[in-house]
């Protein structure tokens, strides 16, 4: 008599690497039954999210059981000393561990996962129709070391990220809050000095307003862009605005905290479009504000905007040392540095995040963030805004 549930039950053939091979879908089947239990993170998710990169892990998971192995690779391996891991191996565990932090799993639930895909492969496997085999126990043993070498990587990607994502929190907090507030702070004193006209302190007290409200944005963008660890899209507010007038407010902004170097700016054609005013404010202050780090004392930062049909074009640019090339290949990366050119502008901080949330921005916009460096001419960077945009957005600088 054949029992019916049996017929369908999962058949053994050869190697464990061929029966995970064979039995993806039940094996996935029955991982994704136990990764929709945890809640909360769990409960929006369909079942393809659930099962993303799952099948690639067990792909090469079963590529690397019929990879030939030393013994003394094996011991290696057990102890968690192989640094040779698959490479496509590591980067699906990487990829998942980056989704789930995301998706608001922590830590514990990654691994339970991990746990889950192991117990799952196992209970299938000595439940199968099967006769036993000679390699059984190698087989078994390569692959808790294969699902135990997954969850390492998985387990260091999303520890980096999470370590990623508090220094771009603490570094945000010392970089871009640090030019608003100390605009604010500067206009304040001018204010209590009483050194100036009526009117030169109605408009210092509108620059005040203004450097919180861009403060009170730059927290609210800080704390969504955080809470995925860089790879949610950056959420955009366009509206109608003139580039030149907003390039103009943060250049006056920009000088109350410049301890003297000279700023100036040259607006040219139609600057109206489209755009998320609050995060394109952030740009300006960004450039600027690196480029006075990086000026002579005595030096002047040129900042130009620039009608180029439909998009415009900022150019901020200073003389003093040139970027090296291969500091410019990377200098758009979170928590870079470049050389410092000797500013004693107050609060210089160098954090290398400017740059980096200065081409997030402009890239959310369909727009692009370059930089040119000679001795000769000095340096400029170039962010091209087009003037309408849809909804863009960036997973990751």
């Amino acid at each position: 008599m054949t029992d019916s549930s049996a017929a369908t039950s999962p058949k053994r053939r050869g190697r464990l690497a061929d029966f995970i091979r064979e039995n993806s879908e039940p094996i996935v089947a029955d991982w994704v039954t136990f990764a929709q239990t945890r809640t909360p993170a769990a409960d929006d998710m369909s079942k393809l999210a659930l099962k993303d990169h799952v099948v690639e892990l067990l792909a090469f998971i079963a590529d690397d059981l019929e990879t030939p192995q030393s013994k003394t690779e094996q011991v290696r391996k057990s102890r968690g000393l192989d640094d040779d891991s698959s490479e496509f191996m590591r980067s699906a565990a990487e990829i998942h561990a980056a989704l789930r932090l995301a998706d608001g799993f922590d830590i514990d639930q990654v691994v339970s996962e991990y746990r889950a895909l192991r117990a799952s492969v196992v209970k299938l496997w000595t439940h199968a129709e099967q006769e036993r085999h000679p390699t059984d126990l190698e087989d078994i043993t390569r692959f808790n070391e294969a699902v135990d070498q997954a969850l390492a990587e998985s387990v260091a990607e999303y520890t980096s990220k999470v370590e990623q994502s508090r220094d771009l929190f603490l570094g945000v907090l010392g970089h871009d809050l640090r030019n608003p507030i100390m605009a604010a702070q500067m206009g304040a004193r001018m204010i209590i000095s009483g050194a100036m006209a009526n009117d030169q302190g109605k408009m210092i007290s509108e620059h005040i307003a203004m450097a919180m409200g861009r403060a009170t944005s730059i927290l609210d963008d800080l704390l969504e862009v955080t809470r995925s660890a860089f790879n949610s899209e950056l959420p955009l507010v366009p509206a109608s605005g003139d580039m030149g007038a907003l390039g103009s407010q943060l250049v006056e902004e920009m000088r109350t905290i410049s301890g003297g170097s000279r700023i100036e700016i040259t607006v040219t054609g139609d600057t109206r479009g489209t755009w998320d005013g609050p995060k394109v404010g952030q740009v300006f202050s960004n450039l600027i504000g690196n480029a006075l780090d990086y000026s002579p004392r005595d030096g002047v930062v040129t900042v130009t905007i620039a009608d180029q049909g439909d998009q415009v074009v900022v150019s901020v640019h200073n003389q003093g040392d040139p970027i090296p090339l291969d500091k410019q290949k990377t200098i758009f990366d979170s928590l870079t540095r470049g050389r410092h050119a000797g500013s004693d502008r107050a609060g210089t901080t160098h954090l290398g995040l400017g740059l980096f949330i200065a081409r997030k921005i402009t890239v959310a916009h369909g727009g692009t963030l370059s930089v040119e460096s000679t001795a000769e001419r000095g340096t400029t960077f170039h962010a091209v805004f087009p003037k309408q945009n849809g909804d863009h957005g960036v997973s990751g600088a």
